[in-house]
Formats: structure tokens, C-alpha cells, sequence
């Protein structure tokens, strides 16, 4: 089936092959259970993205094998035996009686349906309407779908490598036959570019000079404003080392010249920070693995343990973002090994966490249009991630829990960990489980993009609204199922004011909380495509503050 000759060649790397399984019926769903002996200490994430390179999630295999716990550090020991649950399906279950296979056959990066289709051998409709995809659509990597086929199974092996990313490179050069007018202008180029020089040069002789003949000034003013009638004046320090310039603001310093200077980070040592959080208390506990503590002086400061693999990642992630909305990286303290781990210490703004300031009835500032301007506050932080660094980054855990406030009610999005909105499915130093915040396509492909986070957007915003944590994913959800023309008694407008926060004391404009909960509403959409983007998010919210 692979065109394989003898079971010792070797096969060479990158080269896709078919596995026949046998798919079973389990209830109402299609999978086929395979046994995989880890040969050595391993982890749920490399037997799935490694060893079965994303034909299982290692959320589905870790749940299989350990179905009480949810604590994902568990390591794999040499000599596991693992079930490994595959997706698959069986032809005679399906929509053409005339189909004999199904493959099932996982996303790589560069990969789109049309070059699976050519893969193997067939209209690339067969595949959209086997996997209920709309026209052209957009898979993500590590997404597995099936591969409806009318005959057995055969990859036509000469497009495998095509689906493999170009490198970047520079664009290629059109040889062109050379003129004589443009040899003419070729020269006078040349000669205006040299004139050019010397008059620069010639520029910045003169303001050299300038620059010099002030400073001389400026140093005899000094000198001569330092006597009064004759004697020494008292009311002046004297003068001594370099004479003292004001800041002008015509400054030729520009912003441009930071982006070559290294990133830095204040360096920890874990007696430190164990001391700043009482041996990591749980009265310091602030989520899974987050801790608030006191450092350099009382310096209120957020503590983070990840893993050691995964510090470098975080740090280059957090060395490309700077802005107002998003809380900052201050230091780190290394960790030896993956058991140890690491910690990453973060700034920490006084009013704690939005969850926090919801919860608590006693906070009666939080009014109105400070909810407004927090929700702002949000979505201008994740248009930063997704529209303004490079490469563009998705936040993947946006909640209440990760949202901090500054002593003026402004909104931080705590960034413990992003993603490259290309690539990898795999989370990097994520906060711990999202508890039900998860995007329909997230929880089922693994895809990564902004809309994943516009979805648990929508639901810090019926939070805001409503003051009341979702828990399940479902809770708030449901509580507006009156916008959707489901309203009975009492009417949208009564069961809007019975949904939003009573702390609010109803001063609130209905309009307002009306078009906020709709906001809500379209971001929580299952289909990725009808929520709005952060631009339409921010247009919406900045009538509002």
C-alpha cells in the first residue's frame, strides 16, 4: 500500500504512510483503539504530537488514561502501555453507499484541502462534503479530517513535499534588455546621489559647528551669571563637572533606535520568591501555579511557575510585546530542570483581578462606564496581540481571573502565555484549565486564531454585564437566550435588567447594556466566521466611553 519492497528499508523522513486500522462503533461515535508502548519516559504531548503527530489530542489521551485527574504534569514512565483512541469512520455510516474507505488524515503546516485532494486522487468537493466543510475552506494544522475514497487507499507521493511551506527568500530577478535611456538615467542617479552625499556631509559639518559654538555660549553665560554686583552669589551651587542641559523637545532621538536594544530581565533566586509568597501559600494563590507576592521593597508582583522547557518561549513572546494594556514581564528566576521548574515574575496591579472586584459586593466602584472602559481596555489589548507584533499572537486564555485592574480602574490582560496564530496547536505556559471558556473549534480541532479568542471575550463581557462567574461555559450563555428571540414574559428589556448585575443599582443606560449584551452574544457564536474581530470590537465599544 506504501510501495514499501522489504521490511528493512528505511524510510525517508517526512514521508507520509497508511495504516490500516479497523474502526468499531463506540455508542455514537467512530474510533479505533491502538497500543503504543512507550520505550522510554515520555509525555502525553510528544506520544500525541510526536508519535501520532496530531491524529489524537493529548487533552483525549491523557483524559483516557487518567480519568479522575486534571493536574497535566503526570509523566509517562518507560514500559506504559497506552490505548490511543483514533478517529476514524466506517463508509456504510456515511453519505455515499458507494464509498469502500475512509482515511483519516491530520493537518500539516502549508496543507489545504485542494493539495489533499491531490494527494490522493480525488475531487477535492468529495472531501468537503465527507467533513460538512463550506467552499474553500480554512484548516488549521494538526486538525485531522477523513478522506472519502472509492478504491484503496494510495498517496500519489510526488505532491507530499509540496505542502511544505516555502523558505522566505528574495524575490526572483527578470532579466531585461538594457537601454540606452536607461543608462542615461542610471548616470544621472549616480551623480544626484553623490551631489546628495556632499551636501549632507556638508550639513552636518555646519551643525556641528553650530552645536559647538552654543555650547561655548551657553558655558560664558554661565560663568557670567554667576557674579552679582561684584561678589560671588550665594543663592548658586558652583559649578563643577558637566554643565546641566534641559530636555528639548525637538529631540532627533528616535523611538526606532530601541528596537536593536536587548531585551532585559531582572534575575530571581527561588529564596526570593519563596519568601515573597510564604512558601507559596494558598493564602498568595491566585489560580493553578499563579501567586501574588512581595519583592524589592514591597513591590507588589505576579509569580508564575511553568515549566523549564518553556521559559525560553514565554520570555521571547513577552520581549516582543510592549503596550499599555497588557501587564509586563519583570524578571525571572531559572529553574534547573523540568521538576524544579521555573517562575516568571510579572508587575501586578493593585486592584487585583476583575474576577476578584466582581465578586466582591463591597467594591462599589466598579460602575458602569469603568465596566465599559475595562471591556475597552480588553479589546484594545488583544488587537495589539493579533494585529501589531510579529508574528501575530493569540492569547488562548482569556478570563476574568486574567484580567487585572490599575489603582484608576484600567484593564491588564495577563499574558502567561500566547501562541503564534500559525503553526502549533500546543499551549505554551498556559494559566491552567480554562473551566468551559474554551471555543467550540478549539475544544474540538485544537485551531488556533483570533476568533478563539473573541469567543471567551464574549464571555468576560456577560460577565461584566451580569457580574456572575461562568463556571461551565454554558451557564451565561443560556441566561440570554432572550436576545436570540426567545424572550417571553416580561419582555427583552425586563429580562435584561434581571440579567444584569444588581451591584449596578440600575444606574446604567439600558441602550447601552443592550448593545453589550448583543456584542456578548455575537462573539460566543459557535461558528468562528459570524463573531465579530477586534476591530469591530473596538469600533462598537469606543461610542460607548
Amino acid at each position: 500500500m506504501n510501495n514499501v519492497t522489504s521490511t528493512s528499508q528505511i524510510l525517508e523522513i517526512g514521508r507520509e504512510v497508511i495504516v490500516p486500522i479497523q474502526c468499531s462503533c463506540l455508542g455514537e461515535f467512530f474510533q479505533a483503539n491502538v497500543s503504543y508502548i512507550a520505550p522510554t519516559n515520555t509525555t502525553f504531548d510528544d506520544v500525541a504530537c510526536g508519535v501520532f503527530e496530531g491524529l489524537v489530542k493529548s487533552v483525549t489521551l491523557y483524559e483516557d488514561f487518567f480519568p479522575t485527574k486534571t493536574n497535566f504534569s503526570d509523566e509517562i514512565k518507560g514500559g506504559t502501555e497506552l490505548i490511543v483512541p483514533l478517529r476514524c469512520a466506517c463508509p456504510d455510516k456515511f453519505f455515499d453507499a458507494g464509498l469502500k474507505y475512509y482515511v483519516t488524515y491530520p493537518f500539516i503546516s502549508g496543507d489545504d484541502t485542494g493539495k489533499v485532494g491531490e494527494k490522493f486522487n480525488i475531487p477535492v468537493e468529495d472531501i468537503w462534503e465527507a467533513n460538512h466543510l463550506s467552499f474553500n475552506p480554512t484548516v488549521f494544522s494538526n486538525t485531522t479530517i477523513l478522506v472519502p475514497l472509492r478504491g484503496e487507499p494510495s498517496i500519489n507521493f510526488s505532491n507530499i513535499h509540496d505542502s511544505e511551506p516555502p523558505s522566505p527568500g528574495f524575490l526572483p530577478t527578470q532579466m531585461v534588455e538594457k537601454s540606452s535611456k536607461n543608462q542615461k538615467l542610471k548616470k544621472l542617479y549616480i551623480a544626484g546621489s553623490v551631489v546628495g552625499f556632499f551636501l549632507v556631509g556638508a550639513l552636518l559639518v555646519a551643525c556641528a559647528l553650530y552645536v559647538r559654538a552654543l555650547r561655548k555660549f551657553n558655558r560664558s553665560s554661565i560663568h557670567k551669571g554667576s557674579f552679582t554686583s561684584g561678589s560671588i552669589s550665594r543663592s548658586s551651587p558652583p559649578i563643577s563637572g558637566p554643565t546641566p542641559t534641559r530636555s528639548s523637545t525637538n529631540s532627533c532621538f528616535s523611538p526606532d533606535l530601541l528596537a536593536g536594544i536587548k531585551y532585559t530581565l531582572g534575575e530571581y533566586n527561588i529564596d526570593e520568591l519563596t519568601n515573597a509568597t510564604g512558601n507559596f501559600s494558598e493564602e498568595t494563590k491566585i489560580s493553578d501555579n499563579v501567586y501574588m507576592g512581595c519583592v524589592d521593597n514591597n513591590v507588589e508582583v505576579l509569580i508564575k511557575k511553568i515549566r523549564f522547557e518553556d521559559t525560553r518561549q514565554v520570555i521571547d513572546v513577552h520581549s516582543r510585546i510592549n503596550h499599555v494594556n497588557i501587564v509586563k514581564l519583570q524578571g525571572v528566576c531559572y529553574g534547573e530542570d523540568d521538576i524544579i521548574g521555573s517562575y516568571l515574575v510579572f508587575e501586578y496591579p493593585s486592584n487585583g483581578t476583575l474576577r476578584d472586584c466582581l465578586s466582591n459586593s463591597s467594591v462599589s466602584s466598579l460602575k458602569w462606564h469603568k465596566r465599559t472602559q475595562i471591556a475597552f481596555d480588553i479589546a484594545t489589548g488583544l488587537h495589539y496581540l493579533h494585529f501589531c507584533t510579529i508574528p501575530p499572537y493569540t492569547h488562548m486564555n482569556i478570563n476574568s481571573k486574567n484580567v487585572l485592574l490599575t489603582p484608576n480602574w484600567r484593564a491588564k490582560l495577563a499574558v502567561f502565555g500566547a501562541k503564534a496564530s500559525i503553526g502549533t496547536t500546543r499551549d505554551v505556559g498556559s494559566i491552567g484549565s480554562l473551566g468551559g471558556w474554551i471555543a467550540p473549534e478549539h475544544l474540538v480541532h485544537g485551531s488556533v486564531s483570533e476568533k478563539v479568542d473573541i469567543f471567551a471575550f464574549g464571555v468576560v463581557l456577560l460577565e461584566l454585564i451580569s457580574g456572575k462567574e461562568d463556571v461551565d461555559g454554558n451557564f451565561l450563555r443560556d441566561s440570554i437566550t432572550f436576545l436570540g428571540g426567545g424572550a417571553n414574559e416580561g419582555g427583552c428589556f425586563e429580562q435584561l435588567k434581571n440579567f444584569i448585575d444588581p451591584c449596578l443599582m440600575e444606574d446604567y443606560p439600558l441602550a447601552e447594556a443592550l448593545c453589550l449584551a448583543v456584542l456578548a452574544k455575537a462573539c460566543i457564536e459557535d461558528d468562528p466566521l459570524h463573531r465579530p474581530s477586534t476591530d469591530d470590537i473596538i469600533k462598537v465599544l469606543a461610542r460607548m466611553i
